[in-house]
């Protein structure tokens, strides 16, 4: 894909403005799901929506399903503001496909009506759910993208701060993993990611941790946000169990993948990264080739790493 259609898909992007209004958000938001609802893969799956506690959750089992001892919890992306269900479905249907697990996901409360730790402590509920009775730990895979990539990636660092089993695999797709947006993707990207801005992304980290009372005094913005519990990059990875990181080499985000491959593999993990040459910010909920061929090579990681 030339670097024209990029900047194309760019200026009709729906998420590439300013810090938004509280009528911005809600059209964002709908437009988010209806997006959502637009690319999602027909066929090949059953959906069925269920509920732990409060909180809306999803399944998707696909048509040719392996191994019903193993599943994948997926949390959508969306600048911890955005996303839900619908918004979900598009990488829950992929992901159930792709690797043959029955795929799980969650309708977590957003920011900045719910900032941190609300959308954690969705996210450890529905773990608890799963592995308290359904599925050993190490059967589970946490996939995320972009927002959920943190969410996922900050999961895992407090179950292994708590000594608990954490998730036999970790799948990301372009994760957020620092908040303090000054990787030098930012700049190099900026004119060529469709999906995903700077601005954006800082009105996410700002509503995300905004109203946010831990006891901690921090001497300027840039201090917060780089906090471990907002950005995993500055946690823990000792313990982290084995990760397939994908991004696309236009992402704005794309440091951030490459800090997390580094980080991991320097604790004594093992991360692979996939960099797609063509791909930009989660090119993978596109319905177009290079994310038809990028789920395959996560099936495959994944059938290796489960089957070999």
């Amino acid at each position: 894909m030339g670097l024209r259609l990029l900047k194309a898909l760019k200026t009709v992007n729906f998420i590439s403005g300013k810090s938004m209004t509280d009528e911005e958000l809600l059209k964002h938001r709908k437009l988010v799901e209806w997006v959502g609802r637009m690319a999602t893969p027909k066929g090949d799956v059953k959906v069925r929506k269920f509920k732990i506690g409060d909180m809306s959750c999803e399944t998707v089992k696909p048509d040719y399903a392996h191994n019903p001892g193993y599943a994948v919890i997926y949390a959508h992306g969306g600048g911890y503001m955005a996303g839900g269900l619908d918004y979900s479905r598009v990488l829950a249907t992929k992901l159930a496909i792709a690797t043959g697990f029955t795929t799980y996901s969650f309708d977590y409360r957003l920011a900045p009506e719910h900032p941190y730790p609300a959308a954690l402590e969705d996210g450890m509920a529905v773990w608890d759910y799963f592995t308290r009775e359904k599925y050993a730990p190490d059967h589970i895979l946490m996939a995320g993208d972009s927002a959920g990539g943190n969410l996922a990636l900050c999961l895992v660092q407090k179950l292994l701060s708590e000594n608990r089993p954490v998730p036999g695999s970790l799948l990301l797709f372009s994760p957020w993993t620092d908040m303090t947006g000054t990787s030098p993707s930012y700049e190099a990207n900026k004119d060529i990611d469709p999906i995903l801005s700077r601005p954006y992304v800082m009105t996410g980290a700002r509503a995300y941790t905004g109203g946010v009372d831990l006891d901690t005094t921090w001497e300027s913005e840039s201090e917060k946000l780089a906090d471990p519990r907002f950005s995993p990059i500055y946690g823990s990875f000792e313990g982290f169990p084995p990760t397939f990181i994908m991004a696309g080499k236009n992402g704005i985000l794309l440091d951030d993948s490459i800090r997390l491959r580094d980080s991991i593999n320097k604790s004594g993990g093992k991360a692979s990264l996939d960099i797609e040459e063509e791909g930009w910010h989660v090119y993978q909920q596109m319905p177009i080739p290079i994310a038809t061929k990028a789920m395959k090579r996560l099936s495959k990681y994944v059938s290796g790493l489960i089957y070999s």
